[in-house]
């Protein structure tokens, strides 16, 4: 299953990008998207913690994974989300 996720998902990278950004750019990248298609997300912008789950919950995506990691240069968030129907 891992590998058909990976194989699935797009990645798209909005990393040094800041609110609202991240968001519109993501917004664009699943339109593009089947219904249960998958979008992976890079960002750097901590308001992406917050920004991202609210937008999904909007828009009728589903937000499955977040991630952040601490870098000495800030913060690196992932988000794994499957475009809704």
């Amino acid at each position: 299953m891992g590998d058909s996720v990976a194989n699935s998902t797009v990645e798209l990278d909005v990393s040094g990008m800041i609110c609202p950004l991240p968001v519109l750019r993501a917004r664009k990248a699943l339109a593009a998207l089947g219904p249960g298609e998958m979008l992976r997300v890079l960002c750097t912008d901590p308001a992406a913690a917050t920004d991202f789950p609210a937008y999904c919950e909007a828009a009728g995506h589903t937000l499955l994974e977040t991630n952040c990691r601490e870098l000495p240069q800030g913060p690196e968030l992932t988000f794994l989300i499957r475009r809704g129907g």
